[in-house]
């Protein structure tokens, strides 16, 4: 399990617990430097709210995914799950890695291939492809596509021009210990084929020439922190016909706040790889897609503090961002540990990291610990690499925040903030 280690020192003293920050984060005086850029001057340059990406230690997730990985079984194949972070600037950087892609649907497939994603090495999912996703995965001549029941089929079948190369994913029937609405693996998600009718749909895409069946894929869902459900799963993948390619998701979890514990990439790689070789032997390709474990703790978001006020017993303490740009709180109640940029030994207040929408939901993160937040202070929340740029929204016509993404003291813009003009461009009455 990943512990807490990093701390931020000013003069040989503990001024602020940096272990949720990227590894570059370092405390500067009055600043937190991230790939030796100071939020500061993020904050000036390009204002807030922002999203900040370390590219360092983005690209040291894609290494140590690899590593893990091929060193214990060399046919393995690390799709990076586009859905995470879905911006050509990052995805780019992963293909330089050396990884591949899984992507949901035409448009996520658009994307990465315009990251300069090599084909072969991309996955098409979706519990619902429509003809037009289909087709942009044959035109494309994509690795596999990962055929989620009987409708793919048939699909695949009047719109291919010859056999292609699919993976059957399966719904293994695991209750994995995560949110509901993040839980892809029981017996009654909307994802897959259920293991009962399993050999109908072997039998089916065997009549189909169309549809060259390689082998399986099962994903049980994500912010998973318990191996043993990653294990179970490839023991029910065991107990189904064979094949030669097997497809083990994703779903590792990571740290959002300090006491929370999480298996490292390096102890994830080891027990699954173990449990495919018991399970399925040695002779397999094998592809997993890690997506959050990659991208969130390489990200944080800058914001500026709007407002603060005392209601009752409860401290609001509003900036110029919230639901708009995470949804992680409002969705599954995900928990963050932000820092007041700056103030890092001053006395402390227990308040609601709130948003500007129009929402009392509108909440980053409740009950958090901030020391001494003012108006115009910055407030800086660590690993919201993942789904957070995914699903921001126009929630009270906000604009989408920008990414940055920063590297031995160069800060670039890699994805530009909306403007009104983008949000009335398609008001055509």
């Amino acid at each position: 399990m990943a512990a807490p280690g990093r701390a931020g020192r000013r003069g040989g003293s503990l001024v602020a617990d940096l272990s949720l920050f990227p590894p570059s984060a370092t405390v500067d005086g009055e600043d937190l430097l991230i790939g030796g850029i100071p939020l500061s001057e993020i904050a000036s340059r390009f204002g807030t709210p922002v999203f900040v990406i370390d590219e360092q230690a983005l690209r040291a997730r894609a290494r140590e995914y690899l590593a893990a990985f091929t060193s214990r079984h060399s046919a393995t194949r690390v799709c990076f799950a586009v859905k995470a972070f879905p911006s050509a600037s990052v995805i780019k950087l992963l293909a330089q890695e050396g990884l591949g892609c899984d992507v949901v649907g035409g448009g996520e497939l658009r994307i990465a291939l315009a990251a300069g994603a090599d084909p072969a090495g991309i996955v098409m999912h979706g519990n619902a492809k429509t003809d037009d996703d289909i087709q942009a995965a044959l035109d494309n001549r994509i690795g596999y596509i990962a055929v989620d029941g009987f409708d793919d089929i048939t699909r695949i079948e009047r719109l291919a021009a010859g056999p292609t190369p699919v993976l059957l994913r399966v719904t293994p029937g695991i209750d994995s210990a995560t949110h509901a609405a993040m839980a892809t693996g029981s017996a009654t998600s909307k994802f897959g084929v259920p293991l009962a009718q399993v050999p109908e749909a072997i039998a089916r895409m065997r009549d189909v020439p169309e549809t060259d069946l390689r082998g399986l894929h099962a994903h049980i869902g994500s912010q998973i922190l318990g191996l043993d459900q990653f294990e179970a799963t490839v023991a029910a993948l065991a107990g189904l016909e064979r094949f030669g390619v097997y497809d083990l998701g994703g779903g590792l979890g990571v740290r959002y706040v300090p006491e929370d514990a999480a298996p490292g990439i390096d102890d994830y790689a080891g027990r699954l790889v173990a449990a495919a070789h018991r399970h399925l032997g040695s002779g397999i390709d094998l592809l997993v897609e890690p997506g959050r474990s990659v991208t969130a703790p390489a990200g944080l978001t800058l914001y500026r503090v709007v407002t603060v006020k005392k209601a009752a017993a409860r401290t609001h303490v509003a900036v110029d961002g919230g639901m708009g740009d995470n949804l992680e709180h409002a969705l599954y109640g995900q928990r963050f540990s932000p820092l007041v940029v700056g103030r890092w030994d001053e006395r402390t207040v227990v308040a609601d990291l709130a948003g500007r929408h129009c929402e009392e939901g509108d909440v980053i993160t409740p009950d958090v610990t901030l020391t001494n937040p003012h108006v115009g202070d910055l407030i800086a929340v660590p690993v919201t690499g993942a789904y957070c740029f995914t699903m921001a929204n126009n929630y009270n016509a906000a604009l989408r925040p920008p990414v940055i993404i920063c590297d031995q003291g160069t800060a670039r813009l890699a994805v530009r903030r909306e403007t009104t003009a983008d949000l009335m461009a398609r008001e055509l009455g």
